[in-house]
């Protein structure tokens, strides 16, 4: 879970609502976000950097080694980011891992209330070869 600063409300008013169905995951965020839902919620949450110090960066790659199913980014879109570069290659990342992304509280609703959330999820991922020519890529079932 990342939410920047003008949507960690936002995030935590979305997180209080659905901690019943978030106690039974694992929860990865970003510093000061993993902070304020650890202490509010006291749920127990891994934390990684803030995302300027490169926690957007760490997220991204746990997504690419296959260490996370969902992400849950309440991004700013009015608000320039001085780590902008690292907030585009988490979301590159994770549309190329084939990997949920919520963006706002509407889609986290629909994710988290999912019965696809109870059960074992087989996503595809195409994997891109070295030569990114069409046909070249393979679907592959991965556990999500």
């Amino acid at each position: 879970m990342i939410a920047h600063d003008n949507r960690k409300t936002d995030l935590l008013e979305w997180a209080r609502y659905n901690r019943l169905s978030l106690v039974g995951h694992y929860l990865l965020a970003t510093g000061t976000t993993g902070k304020l839902i650890s202490k509010e919620l006291d749920l127990t949450v891994e934390r990684v950097e803030s995302g300027p110090l490169g926690g957007d960066l760490q997220i991204g790659a746990m997504i690419a080694e296959g260490r996370i199913d969902m992400l849950v980014f309440f991004w700013d879109p009015l608000e320039p980011q001085p780590h902008d570069p690292d907030v585009k290659a988490l979301l590159r990342v994770a549309v190329v891992w084939n990997i949920p992304i919520a963006c706002n509280r509407a889609t986290a609703d629909f994710l988290i209330s999912s019965p696809l959330m109870r059960d074992p999820y087989e996503r595809a991922t195409r994997h891109y070869g070295a030569a990114m020519r069409p046909g070249h890529g393979t679907v592959t079932p991965t556990r999500g």
